[in-house]
């Protein structure tokens, strides 16, 4: 098959010819449709330091996929199908684990994620254990369901405070972002502002989350827009999805006093924080690391059948073999979800 790999520690990734995967007693195979380029794939395209201390080379690459199911292992005991349409979650984590056993999945910290540590899908082919394993409804694309590993870290992130009737702020625009400030008004948001620094990227918002004010903090103060939104203080939640320490502090600043923060972005080097504001605020600060396994999942395809529409959010589609100009678009930030076919690749 062809797969995507990070042969060697540098930058750039080659299209190699690779074996098929076996599906071990408790896996499933599953053929590649679709995989969508991450922000993750983008730090290993770069090979920057956090690539340099997660990933084994050689690794074949991806992990925002879906597929159908071609083989399953002999001791599968889900209710699951050759040809079944299915995406997966990418954290494959330890059953035996203390967090797994007290039903916490997703704070197993012997996490591996498919794709950075373990053999990933930008390839024909992908193994998976069938615990991971989510089948996709007839109503869900193929496209859309590459997209649902990030969609649940929106949700996720959303997910952490009471959002109806609330007035709710989001820095960082990226797909994340958007999918963020969308799922805050499907939750019944009062208002929702999004910010960042990229125009295209907020302009390509308001297709997906109609109603959302988006702020470009360059050219704007968020206390005019609080003042122009008729809201007496402040924001009641902020997501912060950019892990720019700027943004980070614009949360703090904005905030009502006892106001949430969640926190999905990562800083990219540690960074100073005024912990006597954060204090004297009273407020809840939340760390959002993945999806909840898998309430999230759930909540997430309840969206999309309810009338959440991520179709706008893709904004360049590609066959794998055109995958350099796919990371090129992906890194211009000129781009929103860019989607590799694979249905050619083996």
């Amino acid at each position: 098959m062809k797969a995507l790999a990070k042969t060697r520690p540098a930058e750039g990734l080659e299209l190699i010819e690779a074996p098929v995967p076996e599906a071990g007693p408790e896996d499933v195979l599953i053929k590649v449709r679709r995989a969508a380029i991450c922000g993750t794939d983008i730090h290993i395209w770069n090979w920057d330091e956090w690539s340099q201390k997660n990933v084994p080379v050689p690794m074949i690459t991806g992990h925002e996929f879906s597929g159908e199911i071609v083989a399953i292992g002999k001791d599968v005991n889900r209710p699951l199908k050759v040809g079944q349409r299915v995406s997966v979650e990418g954290h494959v984590i330890d059953l035996n684990s203390e967090a797994a056993r007290a039903g916490h999945f997703h704070l197993d910290p012997n996490t591996r994620g498919i794709g950075v540590n373990r053999q990933g899908a930008f390839a024909g082919y992908v193994a998976a254990p069938a615990f991971n394993v989510i089948e996709l409804p007839s109503d869900v694309s193929d496209d859309v369901a590459s997209m649902l590993d990030p969609f649940g870290n929106a949700v996720h992130t959303a997910q952490q405070f009471d959002l109806l009737g609330e007035d709710v702020l989001v820095t960082g625009a990226g797909p994340i972002g958007i999918m963020a400030a969308a799922v805050a008004r499907h939750a019944g948001a009062r208002t929702v502002v999004l910010t960042d620094i990229n125009d295209y990227r907020l302009e390509l918002a308001q297709k997906v989350a109609p109603g959302v004010r988006t702020v470009n903090t360059t050219r704007e103060d968020l206390h005019d827009v609080i003042h122009e939104l008729g809201m007496k203080v402040g924001f009641d939640v902020a997501l912060e999805m950019s892990g720019s320490p700027i943004a980070f502090r614009q949360c703090v600043d904005t905030l009502i006093m006892g106001g949430g923060l969640a926190l999905l972005g990562i800083p990219s080097k540690p960074m100073e924080t005024d912990w006597g504001a954060i204090i004297l605020k009273a407020l809840t600060i939340k760390g959002v690391y993945g999806r909840e396994m898998f309430t999230t999942w759930r909540k997430m395809l309840g969206l999309l059948n309810a009338g959440l529409d991520l179709d706008p959010l893709i904004t360049h589609r590609f066959d794998f073999a055109d995958y350099r100009e796919g990371f090129e678009v992906m890194r211009s930030g000129k781009s929103g979800k860019v989607i590799l076919n694979w249905e050619k690749a083996a």
